[in-house]
């Protein structure tokens, strides 16, 4: 690993004092002084706590549904009662319904006889954490008889919260895994098509022009139509992820093949071809990982955009499919514009998609800065 000596000259004692950095160390700092990166980190990290710790986050069950209590608005968190009262422990009051015999609209209002008091660590519906160890605790809950529904119910009378946290397993690991399959795939193609040139390169590159030119909206839409729906949930899944990776790996190919035409000419190079090491060997135990702080940019930038599409999809009904769930398909209620206007809160999920870009879009650029951290900030 390259060393950068730096010194710093101590103007009282006239000594100079030298310190040797490595590359990551130098990155690692100037990442860490970007504000906005370490917000996106916290927002992605906040983001994946949620999703794989849902079960302990949720009051209710995952699966939990009941048409009673459709389209529940979110509950209203106090600390003060109507009469004024503080209470040093934030509660809710019971909701009751009634329905508009005119437009046939249910109003839930609050029953304010009684208080349900918001207690945290309960022990509630049981679970296995990581899908490995059971356990029944939860982090917030009420009693029983008491509705906690931080974000509403949908049509099927499931608590928005909970479902939402369940879905972001989907729709991040979609995001991450169809990005590394791009990855995986543009890297190896730059590197090879850099590293050898001429007509390769050539045949190499107008191909990658070629799946550039098509518009990706109307493609993703045509693959994901063709998916059969008689598939398992595990096969959609792939699938799906495959798809978001075929038309994603042509820019990371082409920004690895311009790296790698940069050094193949290097000293270095030429040195392990001398000692006759193979061409593999120099490719991708030589060449590649100096153009990791490329791949890594690229990785932190791609993911929203397949989180996007994946929405997109699963919003219109072709992309992910029941028992599974994504933050897309939970925004399905929304295509109803009576329904929209009813119950607006039934597009909180998008909230999660927005954090979800902003924060891999933050820490993307943040990436992006410290990944040359010799270049004047």
């Amino acid at each position: 690993m390259a060393e950068v000596i730096m010194e710093v000259e101590k103007v009282e004692t006239g000594t100079t004092i030298q310190l040797s950095e490595s590359y990551f160390q130098l990155v690692w700092r100037r990442f860490r002084r970007s504000k906005p990166a370490i917000i996106g980190g916290l927002i992605v990290l906040l983001l994946g706590v949620l999703a794989i710790f849902a079960e302990f986050f949720a009051p209710y069950p995952l699966n939990y549904t009941n048409a009673r209590d459709a389209f529940i608005p979110p509950s209203r968190i106090r600390l003060i009662d109507y009469q004024g009262n503080l209470h040093l422990r934030p509660f809710v009051y019971p909701l009751v319904v009634t329905v508009d015999p005119k437009t046939f609209v249910p109003d839930w209002t609050e029953d304010y006889d009684k208080i349900y008091p918001i207690r945290f660590f309960v022990r509630g519906w049981e679970y296995k954490l990581l899908g490995l160890i059971p356990m029944d605790l939860h982090l917030f809950g009420v009693e029983e008889g008491g509705n906690l529904y931080l974000l509403g119910t949908d049509k099927l009378g499931a608590d928005l919260w909970s479902k939402a946290g369940e879905a972001g397993r989907i729709s991040l690991s979609m995001s991450i895994f169809g990005t590394l399959v791009s990855v995986i795939i543009g890297a190896a193609v730059g590197v090879v098509s850099g590293y050898y040139g001429g007509w390769f390169d050539n045949i190499t590159q107008r191909f990658v022009e070629f799946l550039s030119a098509f518009p990706q909206l109307a493609l993703w839409l045509s693959l994901a139509a063709i998916v059969p729906r008689t598939w398992d949930s595990f096969r959609i899944f792939l699938i799906m992820a495959f798809i978001f990776a075929l038309l994603s790996w042509t820019t990371l190919a082409r920004e690895v093949r311009g790296k790698i035409l940069s050094l193949r000419e290097t000293d270095f190079v030429l040195a392990a071809k001398e000692m006759g090491a193979s061409d593999a060997r120099i490719m991708f135990l030589h060449l590649l990982p100096n153009t990791f702080s490329h791949i890594i940019v690229v990785l932190t930038l791609t993911i929203p955009g397949i989180i996007l599409a994946e929405a997109f999809l699963s919003f219109l009904g072709i992309g992910i499919q029941r028992p599974l769930i994504s933050w897309g398909l939970l925004m399905q209620d929304a295509q109803n514009l009576r329904t929209l206007g009813e119950t607006p809160w039934i597009m909180t999920p998008a909230l999660y998609i927005i954090a979800a870009v902003l924060g891999f879009n933050l820490l993307g650029d943040g990436l992006r800065d410290a990944a040359d951290p010799y270049a004047i900030s």
